[in-house]
């Protein structure tokens, strides 16, 4: 069965995409930690990092970095902050997170009902600021506008 992840990269089930490219995508955290808060995923489901090809791995980490600018400039925080757990879902995945203090890792901490308009702003604000850094091509389109 595929994770949630996948199902989410394969357009089953709506996310808050801001880059897309051949083997990762990044999308708005729906349970942010900290505003800003996003989430690099290889596009292949392996369930630990230390089981994906180097260069996944490493293009995952080029990515996250390319976030993390990003996030320093778009939110204001003191640090950007990297976090792999693999416990939530059994889908390998990066937490690029704005953060000021250690307790903005703390997962009990989390937005569990974050605002929607919030989580698109976030989107908007990120995809902005990637594309004035010239990363244009990797940007993820905004979702559409429905009727």
């Amino acid at each position: 069965m595929p994770s949630i992840f996948s199902r989410i990269i394969a357009g089953e089930l709506p996310g808050r995409f801001v880059w897309n490219d051949d083997l990762c995508v990044v999308m708005v955290d729906i349970r942010p930690l900290h505003p800003g808060h996003c989430l690099v995923i290889p596009k292949v489901e392996v369930d630990h990092w230390v089981d994906l090809e180097a260069e996944t791995a490493n293009h995952l980490m080029s990515v996250a970095r390319t976030v993390g600018r990003a996030q320093r400039e778009a939110f204001p925080c003191k640090r950007i902050g990297l976090l792999i757990a693999g416990y939530e879902v059994p889908h390998t995945h990066v937490h690029v997170i704005p953060t000021d203090t250690m307790a903005d890792f703390d997962f009990r901490n989390a937005d569990p009902s974050a605002n929607s308009a919030d989580l698109d702003a976030v989107a908007d604000k990120l995809r902005a600021t990637l594309t004035a850094h010239g990363h244009g091509g990797s940007v993820a389109a905004p979702p559409a506008e429905t009727a």
